[in-house]
């Protein structure tokens, strides 16, 4: 993305629109928020501890995930200090679940403290290295995990288990302003070069894979196992197609676009 004044102002508006919604409209706190005194341990199955944990190893990268992010934007004011604030709200989600993992008996200390250990032994690296193609799959996974989180909070709801929604419903708010804020970057990039930008778009897009691919151990087999995954369907349906929508693109445009380019670098080789 450009360093130009004109661009950095964008970029510190959009980044001072989110913090101001975020103040005003979504700012919750993990013990006064969450109705943990509503908790019925018996009431808890296996299952939900293995999704409730699966999610949970993914929100503990955030380490990782900043420092990655705050390298690639740290001369941008409005870009590294997003990474912060985002930082921030991730690092809520993390405790508000590994918290349910204890409050409910589901995972004793030791236990968690293994977990703890056995996540972090492995590092999550950056999976593209522009900022574009960053902005690109920030709003591609953000949907993804606001669309999981979304699912979780209606199997809550149906099983009656208000701590579990109460959680989920943060979390999922939380995730969908974050796509909201990636889909503007991408917004910023289509207006200054759409071609370069749709092409960017179209390689994230066939490369897509969720932070804990690689990382977590039997990750698919834990997301089926703890009913945590969304199918490639709802993904299409719900998160990647409206995208595209409020883009203001299409899936016909991204193929063009990526033909275009292999035509040029032929014709230029």
């Amino acid at each position: 993305m450009s360093a130009a004044p004109i661009a950095r102002e964008k970029l510190y508006r959009a980044y001072l629109e989110f913090v101001e919604d975020a103040e005003r409209k979504r700012n919750w706190n993990v013990f006064d928020d969450i109705p943990w005194e509503r908790l019925d341990a018996s009431k808890v199955t296996a299952k939900t501890g293995i999704c409730v944990e699966t999610f949970c190893a993914e929100e503990m990268y955030v380490p990782d995930y900043t420092s990655a992010g705050l390298r690639m934007t740290r001369s941008i004011f409005g870009l590294a200090w997003f990474e912060a604030r985002w930082g921030y709200e991730e690092s809520k989600h993390a405790l508000a679940l590994r918290e349910y993992l204890r409050r409910s008996g589901l995972r004793s200390a030791d236990e968690l403290d293994r977990f703890e250990k056995s996540t972090l032994a492995k590092e999550w690296k950056l999976p593209f290295t522009s900022r574009r193609e960053m902005a690109c799959y920030g709003a591609l996974q953000e949907t993804a995990t606001h669309l999981a989180y979304k699912a979780q909070k209606q199997r809550a709801e149906q099983e009656n288990d208000s701590v579990l929604q109460a959680i989920y419903f943060l979390l999922s708010r939380d995730e969908a302003a974050h796509a909201g804020f990636y889909c503007k970057l991408v917004e910023f990039e289509l207006a200054e070069d759409r071609p370069g930008t749709l092409d960017d778009l179209a390689n994230v897009i066939s490369k897509f894979q969720m932070p804990g691919v690689g990382l977590i151990p039997d990750y698919y087999q834990r997301l089926t196992d703890g009913g945590g995954g969304i199918s490639p369907r709802t993904f299409l349906e719900f998160g990647l197609l409206p995208t595209l929508r409020r883009l203001g693109t299409t899936r016909a445009e991204l193929k063009q676009g990526r033909r275009d380019l292999l035509r040029f670098q032929r014709v230029n080789a």
